[in-house]
């Protein structure tokens, strides 16, 4: 049963993606092209999921458990650090250049789009190095 739920939520998730226009890189890049033809409609989605953001992490603030019956498992960090600066701006700059972000890219592979191809082999070839610094740092701090 829960791996129908997940489907089914994955499923809302892409045509919202869809529907929106976030798998269309020229929409994201019409969002943030503030010099030029600016297109304003991104920011009506994404007021749209901040809003529902806020109702649905406020909701499971009071429960125990997941819906499907699961460990509730909330972000408890609340400060702002190096790498969530750094990380906050090479997501940004990643976006704005490419147009995808990790959940639309996926929706933009299944429409055949080329670009979602050198993005995601971009994205996992960033995902392996932090991956391989934040092992490199741990044995660093291990041995010294």
């Amino acid at each position: 049963m829960h791996r129908l739920v997940e489907f089914l939520v994955g499923l809302l998730f892409g045509l919202g993606l869809i529907v929106s226009g976030m798998s269309d890189p020229g929409k994201i890049t019409g969002f943030l092209d503030l010099s030029g033809t600016w297109d304003p409609s991104l920011a009506f989605v994404m007021a749209g999921a901040i809003a529902v953001g806020l109702f649905a992490f406020a909701a499971a603030r009071r429960r125990t458990s997941a819906v499907l019956g699961g460990a509730m498992q909330l972000p408890t960090r609340r400060e702002i650090d190096r790498r969530l600066v750094i990380g906050s701006l090479v997501f940004g700059v990643g976006w704005g250049l490419a147009g995808f972000c990790p959940g639309p890219v996926l929706v933009a592979l299944g429409a055949g789009y080329w670009q979602a191809v050198v993005f995601t082999v971009a994205m996992l070839a960033g995902l392996a190095l932090q991956g391989w610094t934040a092992k490199t740092r741990q044995v660093g701090a291990v041995e010294g």
